[in-house]
């Protein structure tokens, strides 16, 4: 890969259409909704996921990217610490097992663009250090960044705008409108997603992985993994 991918590699993971399962997921909007949350609050249940999840998971992934481009010279990246730091900050086990399944589909990518990248041959680590769970999305992410050369900012902007877009796109398929409702949604939100940016991007190691709470995400997420009748897994 070459060392001007950075800017096409964030551009790809932005990429809705990205093979790679997210359009199964709702990042939980279809039980907030189940659960009474208003349509018009969706811009807040953004808000909240980019303060709260979605600032641990790009640091996640901004600690996996850094363990991927500086790796023990003896053995290569480990991405073990980072994964259990991350499952830790991940109490719903429905949320765990939803981000293992997110970055079974980005793993797959990441073999399929450069199966001989170090970065991409330590991924097994992460699932050693917790057994039974594979390595989670935003340590995938981590992992691809490097592949493409991406910096911190790029690596945290795709995991937050990922997010973001996940839920306005859920939304137009539980609460059918005009799209251009959700393009709104999104430019509205660049202040807090940058925000959410910078502050993951300085995180240098798994310790310093925030672990901020959306008990009540965690909640509907748990509540919505024994639902029967269901749009999204998750």
């Amino acid at each position: 890969m070459s060392t001007d991918t950075g800017a096409l590699g964030a551009l790809l993971l932005a990429d809705a259409r990205l093979p790679t399962g997210g359009h199964a997921h709702s990042a939980t909007l279809e039980a907030a909704l189940e659960a009474g949350l208003p349509e018009e609050r969706i811009p807040d249940y953004i808000r909240a996921r980019l303060a709260t999840v979605g600032r641990t998971e790009a640091a996640a992934a901004v600690v996996a990217l850094r363990v991927a481009a500086d790796p023990d010279p003896g053995s290569g990246p480990d991405y073990g610490p980072v994964q259990e730091a991350l499952a830790a900050r991940t109490p719903s086990r429905a949320l765990r097992e939803a981000s293992a399944s997110l970055g079974r589909g980005l793993a797959r990518l990441a073999r399929r663009v450069d199966a001989g990248h170090a970065a991409v041959r330590a991924l097994p680590s992460a699932q050693a250090a917790t057994p039974g769970l594979r390595a989670m999305r935003p340590v995938v992410l981590g992992a691809l960044g490097a592949v493409f050369g991406m910096t911190a900012e790029q690596t945290a902007r795709a995991a937050l705008y990922e997010d973001a877009q996940t839920v306005t796109a859920a939304a137009l398929k539980l609460r059918p409108g005009d799209p251009l409702t959700a393009v709104r949604r999104l430019l509205d939100l660049a202040p807090e997603i940058e925000a959410s940016v910078r502050a993951a991007a300085a995180t240098d190691v798994p310790h310093d992985i925030p672990a901020h709470s959306a008990p009540l995400i965690d909640r509907w997420a748990e509540a919505h993994a024994r639902e029967t009748r269901r749009l999204f897994v998750a």
